[in-house]
């Protein structure tokens, strides 16, 4: 049974029909991705079901009491000031009674009645655990700052607010429009694990194919208004699409053919028609209509001349970066080879986009050179998006850079027909850049990137909003670009197709250079982990017994001076937890608090470490 369908749902957008008629149901634990080319109304179909915009035609419903959570590509917060405000839930009593203690925690005088009271109404409604999956939530997205105003978040930050916000109110349905944009791998693999724990119902977009085939047990695509359906992973999909689209080409074939001998017997026909005639006419204007479905399917064509590259590309020397305290890169030295085609990993905020900065001359180091060759030409594609004015064309776009463009076969091309080849077409050319989809956008952004015939291309997250169709022809340019390549991405497919080596930010600036893929190191640091635990469970299964004891052993002196020394150091240690557990209460600062927890955790440990062996000790007293 359907917990939430449509109901003949037609939308149209520009005059343009996006679908018609379209039936679409999601039963309870169904994990759907919604596949297609951008522009065919994925995030429209999504934004429906949510109930987020009315369709021109027919209605969405839903079973009685079943709460939908939507994660938005540009998340809205209209009405909301801080971060604080719009995680916890007005109608949530749960969300409501840990919001007043996290603030009660925070302020400078803590009423200690009010936080008795609080303390007990959260024991007794059992949100103790819940508390602490907030918690969970907002540390793994990186939300530390509850008192931030909104406005001041970056597009990343928002989109990380929106997604720990649905998780944290644990709806029925998940419906996730690209949900792992502005995410780092770690954060994704971790999010897979969230949404694949329980019988979750999961409608999403998304354009990375290993978190599509982790989390999803089927595929919809919606292609020219239409559905289709496909129980199975990625390739599976690929694979069925392929035959039904080669038994669709057949009977357009066999209809166009058809459809030519009814014309000309359309055509011999005298004005005056029987019932046999009409009926053989209808069955003419289907038979027509059945023709039109099948023509070409279009692709992106990527084919542009690469500048020619000399001997020497660019030469990093001891190079470093840091931005205020915090440094990013520590005397890193790396000479670039012809065919280099290195991919970024590290978490968000550990330095990717600063290096990438630094390489194109952006900003400079604080220490060390940049030497770029004189050949070599950068093409950048940000992440940041394309930059244009309300009043700009799609042909503007391109024009503003060239009016002729040379491809890798030696033609010349107007800025029109390059628009062509990227699918473009004519009448679209001449509409503003404000009225195409989010990765149309990011299409044409790719495009002017490419017409510059760059020899050292830098690619930062060039698959957010990209349609799947539209990156499987980019990986294929970019397996035969001759040049050098310089990848970030959270994608793990695009990272493991395309690159041979990583540059991996770790802490303290460090950046380490691995030979091979994000497959093989993540294989790597799996193995490396399981050695060391099997290394410490051998060390645990060899260490000797204890031998039994046949009379009372005295404690040496150094060993009564160790007993004496312990009592002293317990003590001084008890002492510290407590005055550090009454700074913990006065504290506002995250990080503080963070910082004082931990350090209560290590002086915990070393108690318990120094009251075992004082306890073994005093066992000879």
């Amino acid at each position: 049974m359907s917990i939430l369908a449509t109901e003949q749902v037609s939308h149209s957008f520009h005059d343009k029909w996006l679908f018609k008629q379209l039936h679409f149901a999601l039963q309870k634990g169904d994990r759907v991705a919604l596949v297609g080319i951008n522009g065919t109304g994925k995030s429209t179909l999504l934004k429906i079901l949510a109930e987020q915009i009315i369709p021109t035609e027919g209605k969405v419903v839903k079973e009685r009491g079943i709460k939908v959570g939507f994660l938005s590509q540009e998340p809205s917060y209209s009405g909301m000031e801080i971060v604080n405000d719009f995680i916890y839930s007005t109608d949530n009593e749960q969300q409501q009674l840990i919001k007043s203690y996290e603030n009660l925690l925070s302020s400078e005088e803590i009423d200690q009645q009010l936080l008795a009271e609080l303390t007990d109404k959260l024991s007794a409604i059992e949100a103790w655990e819940y508390e602490h999956n907030i918690k969970t939530i907002l540390n793994r997205l990186q939300i530390s700052d509850f008192n931030q105003t909104i406005d001041s978040l970056s597009g990343g930050q928002k989109k990380r607010l929106s997604l720990a916000k649905l998780l944290i109110d644990e709806p029925d349905v998940y419906i996730l429009d690209e949900p792992t944009n502005h995410l780092d791998i770690e954060t994704i693999e971790w999010l897979e694990k969230i949404l694949t724990t329980g019988n979750k119902t999961v409608l999403l977009v998304t354009h990375d194919r290993y978190f599509l085939d982790n989390v999803c047990t089927e595929i919809r695509e919606l292609d020219k208004g239409n559905l289709h359906t496909y129980r199975g992973n990625y390739t599976y999909f690929l694979e069925k699409k392929a035959e039904r689209e080669t038994i669709d080409a057949v009977a357009v074939e066999k209809a166009q053919n058809l459809l030519r001998r009814e014309l000309e017997w359309m055509r011999r026909q005298p004005k005056a028609r029987g019932t046999k005639s009409k009926a053989r006419i209808g069955a003419f204007y289907d038979l027509e209509e059945k023709s039109k479905t099948g023509h070409k399917k279009e692709n992106v064509q990527l084919s542009v001349k690469m500048s020619r590259q000399g001997s020497k590309i660019l030469e990093l020397e001891d190079m470093s970066k840091s931005f205020a305290d915090k440094k990013i890169i520590d005397r890193f030295s790396y000479t670039f080879k012809r065919g280099d085609r290195i991919g970024l990993a590290g978490k968000n905020g550990s330095g990717k986009s600063t290096f990438l900065n630094l390489l194109t001359g952006a900003i400079p180091p604080d220490s060390g050179k940049v030497i770029v060759g004189e050949t070599t030409k950068f093409g950048y594609y940000k992440q940041e998006g394309l930059a244009f004015m309300d009043n700009d064309r799609v042909l503007d776009i391109v024009k503003n850079v060239a009016d002729y463009i040379e491809m890798a076969n030696g033609d010349i091309i107007t800025a029109s027909q390059l628009l062509t080849l990227f699918l473009f077409p004519p009448e679209k050319q001449y509409n503003l850049v404000n009225r195409l989809s989010g990765g149309e956008k990011k299409r044409l952004q790719l495009m002017r990137v490419l017409m510059s015939n760059p020899n050292f291309l830098i690619l930062d997250e060039p698959s957010n909003d990209l349609d799947i169709d539209t990156l499987n022809v980019l990986e294929e340019f970019l397996e035969n670009y001759a040049g050098v390549l310089v990848l970030v991405s959270h994608d793990r497919y695009l990272i493991d197709k395309l690159t041979e080596q990583l540059f991996i930010f770790e802490n303290s600036g460090n950046l380490k250079i691995y030979n091979g893929n994000y497959a093989d190191y993540k294989l790597e640091q799996e193995q490396i982990s399981r050695d060391e635990k099997d290394k410490i469970k051998k060390t645990e299964t060899e260490r000797p017994l204890t031998p039994a004891k046949t009379e009372k052993k005295k404690l040496s002196y150094k060993e009564q001076l160790e007993y004496e020394g312990l009592e002293k150091d317990i003590m001084e240690i008890e002492n510290t937890i407590a005055k550090k557990t009454e700074i913990l209460n006065e504290v506002s600062n995250h990080e503080e608090i963070a910082k004082i927890v931990l350090d209560i955790e290590q002086l915990q440990k070393e108690l318990d470490a120094k009251s075992e062996r004082w306890l073994d000790l005093a066992e000879y007293i």
